[in-house]
């Protein structure tokens, strides 16, 4: 990651506590980087007018604005167009990443981890946000060339691995692309044009594109070219490089262009970075931590007829008298129940697919589970849920089961549909108990 360097930061939060703690905080570990603290929006622009600061940081709640107008209105000032704007909130939610990034967003900090929490995240975005940063391929066969420019660029803190043939960067590249965790990945490749042995620097952009399949926002490639003849500058661009810089190196061009390419490998990570956590948000439920109903339509007909997961067994479970706890307790007290019988399936489940199928319903999806086993499982949890008292709250749950070996033609809402029906008999036969739909009918487990 990369920006200019960062000497002013600016803390934009109504709380004097948190502000004053992070002003000590970071002064004490970052005593070359002024800090300076505001409490809402509006003097949080006025200050943004009379200085400019490298680092922005701002509570999605202020007294008189939404975090995101002000990360709008700062992205509209040409001078803070590139600045790094962190939103600080206890809920990076749909709606927070989504209009976040319309909005200009850099990143995101969770306020519930704390303050102490916090300062060290801006110190360690600062440490990696200042001047340049990533691990260059270089690939250049002049002892000469290849000795000063690898200079210039660990001068500027790259980390540079330097081959002599693109057949040896080819190796490299291979195996990195055949690792699916490398330890540290390439952030960009600078190769000369024209290089001894069979392959050319153009042919090793053209293989990377190519045959690695990389796009030029995944690993950006500049290539080095002692000539400004047309026909070359259409070859490098035809191969698949992002840019290019003539030789002989004048400094000040190949650092801003090498500043350039990994800001947009950069760029481009964060935003796949963005996107993963928006399909983890989708497919979970945010009050239990449990899968969501819309991943269970999306992924359970494959599930349940993976041969690699057979048996599996679909599970409903139904938190016995919800409806008495919320009416007499309250529905926080009922949300605190649901939220806690999350995390007990979550843990109790690890193996299988948890689901919330709505309200205080929840599914599982078994998979490579035998009857027995199946039974045992489900039985303890029962009992299990008897002792944990969730929230405080005495509570117990019914349970059906069924098993798509009984019932191989079946599609998911079928086989759902059967569970259910075991559910049914549960709660129609006292509750507080596990009842399975199978080949002969509908059967009360007695444990």
């Amino acid at each position: 990651m990369l920006t200019k360097e960062i000497s002013h930061i600016l803390i934009v939060d109504s709380s004097s506590v948190t502000c004053e703690l992070l002003t000590r905080m970071l002064k004490e570990k970052l005593p070359e980087v002024e800090v300076v603290a505001c409490a809402d929006g509006d003097t949080a622009q006025k200050l943004l007018d009379k200085k400019q600061f490298d680092l922005i940081t701002t509570a999605l709640l202020l007294p008189d604005m939404d975090g995101l107008k002000l990360c709008s209105a700062i992205r509209q000032q040409e001078s803070y167009q590139y600045t790094p704007v962190i939103v600080v909130s206890g809920d990076a939610n749909v709606r927070l990443l989504r209009e976040g990034f319309e909005a200009g967003v850099t990143d995101y900090f969770d306020k519930s981890k704390g303050y102490k929490a916090f300062g060290n995240f801006i110190i360690s975005f600062v440490q990696r946000n200042s001047g340049m940063s990533g691990r260059v391929l270089f690939v250049e066969d002049s002892a000469t060339a290849a000795h000063y420019t690898k200079k210039l660029l660990v001068k500027n803190n790259l980390e540079v691995t330097h081959t002599m043939s693109a057949e040896q960067a080819m190796t490299i590249l291979q195996a990195e692309y055949e690792s699916k965790s490398p330890a540290k990945r390439i952030d960009m490749v600078i190769t000369d044009f024209h290089l001894v042995g069979d392959m050319t620097g153009g042919d090793l952009v053209h293989a990377i594109r190519a045959r690695f399949h990389y796009t030029e926002q995944e690993l950006p490639v500049l290539v080095l070219t002692g000539t400004d003849e047309r026909d070359t500058q259409i070859a490098v661009f035809r191969a698949g490089a992002n840019d290019f810089v003539m030789k002989p190196i004048v400094e000040e061009v190949m650092l801003a262009r090498v500043r350039a390419l990994l800001l947009i490998k950069h760029q481009f990570e964060a935003l796949k970075k963005q996107t993963q956590t928006m399909r983890w948000i989708a497919a979970t439920d945010s009050l239990t931590g449990v899968r969501s109903k819309r991943y269970l339509l999306d992924n359970g007909e494959a599930y349940i007829n993976s041969k690699s997961r057979s048996p599996v067994w679909g599970v409903l479970i139904d938190i016995d008298h919800f409806k008495k706890i919320n009416d007499t307790l309250g529905h926080i007290k009922g949300d605190h129940v649901l939220s806690e019988m999350g995390d007990k399936l979550n843990s109790s489940f690890e193996d299988c697919m948890v689901v919330r199928f709505g309200g205080e319903e929840f599914c599982l999806l078994m998979p490579n589970m035998q009857r027995d086993e199946a039974l045992r499982r489900v039985e303890v949890l029962r009992k299990e849920l008897e002792i944990l008292k969730p929230a405080g709250v005495e509570v117990s749950v019914s349970i059906g089961l069924v098993n798509k070996l009984d019932f191989p033609d079946v599609d998911l809402s079928e086989f759902l549909g059967l569970a259910d029906k075991a559910l049914y008999a549960a709660k129609e036969n006292g509750r507080n108990c596990v009842y399975v739909y199978n080949a002969e009918g509908i059967q009360r487990y007695e444990g």
